[in-house]
């Protein structure tokens, strides 16, 4: 049987400083990987590079932008310099903003789509072109793009947030039957995690309760945890083993695929 082993590859995280990102990032360095961990957050992702050095993983930090294509630009060309080359990129950056979709903010939703959809179009863009034969690194290789249940189900409050992971699923789809057809030998898949209690998940539980969905974030996290058929919400641990998985040989076959990783949420 295949292993998850990833020892030799090059891996760039997205949005990787904290939260889902740096838990990825982790369990790719712990299968093997070198890792850059791309973000705006330059402090945070410097401790988090830090970390996994100190782990005895070979890490560096790429400031990165995923909504500015030039910044793209550097980062991966930075990624090839401090590690190698590049056979793996994790789209993870996003944002969510809860909202109504009678008070939706325009602002608020351009946002959101910059930085989930924009980000995550330009990641394989730059992917592709490192990738593919020709490309800086010229190996092919693995995208993974993180999507969320919120593109399979119906909650309220995350009209906006919803309708960017559906495109990022869509996006993903597009992506693999190019890098099929175009013979870039880049392999593009998404996975849909549930609920988290990162920052992002909690502020989610907290911004439902004050825009009156439920009586409390305790509540709106209960309420998720009903929704899934293994009884508990998502753990960072649960998100970075799918990465792993399909970023290796194990998943070899898999392209265009969107793996839920939900408790069942979505089914």
């Amino acid at each position: 049987m295949t292993s998850y082993d990833l020892t030799g590859r090059k891996a760039l995280v997205t949005g990787g400083a904290r939260g889902l990102g740096a838990g990825m990032a982790e369990a790719l360095a712990k299968a093997g990987a070198a890792v850059a961990v791309g973000d705006v957050l330059e402090d945070v992702g410097k401790e988090t590079v830090q970390s996994l050095r100190d782990a005895g993983a070979t890490a560096e930090f790429v400031p990165l932008d995923v909504t500015d294509d030039a910044s793209w630009a550097e980062a991966v060309a930075n990624t090839c310099t401090s590690l190698g080359g590049l056979d793996l990129v994790v789209n993870n950056a996003g944002v969510e903003i809860t909202s109504l979709i009678a008070d939706l903010d325009p602002a608020g939703l351009r946002t959101m789509l910059d930085v989930n959809v924009l980000g995550t179009a330009l990641g394989l863009k730059h992917a592709f072109r490192t990738m593919r034969p020709g490309g800086a690194a010229g190996n092919g290789g693995s995208v993974v793009n993180i999507a969320s249940v919120a593109a399979t189900i119906a909650f309220p409050g995350i009209a906006g947030y919803s309708a960017t992971k559906s495109a990022i699923d869509r996006l993903t789809r597009v992506g693999a039957a190019e890098s099929g057809k175009l013979g870039y030998g880049v392999r593009v898949n998404c996975i849909y995690p549930g609920l988290t209690p990162t920052v992002m998940g909690n502020q989610l539980a907290v911004d439902c309760a004050e825009l009156g969905l439920f009586p409390s974030p305790e509540e709106a996290a209960a309420a998720v945890v009903g929704l899934t058929p293994q009884g508990r919400l998502g753990q960072v641990d649960d998100m970075a083993d799918a990465v792993v998985f399909l970023s290796s040989d194990a998943a070899k076959y898999i392209t265009g695929a969107g793996l839920p990783v939900d408790g069942g949420m979505g089914m």
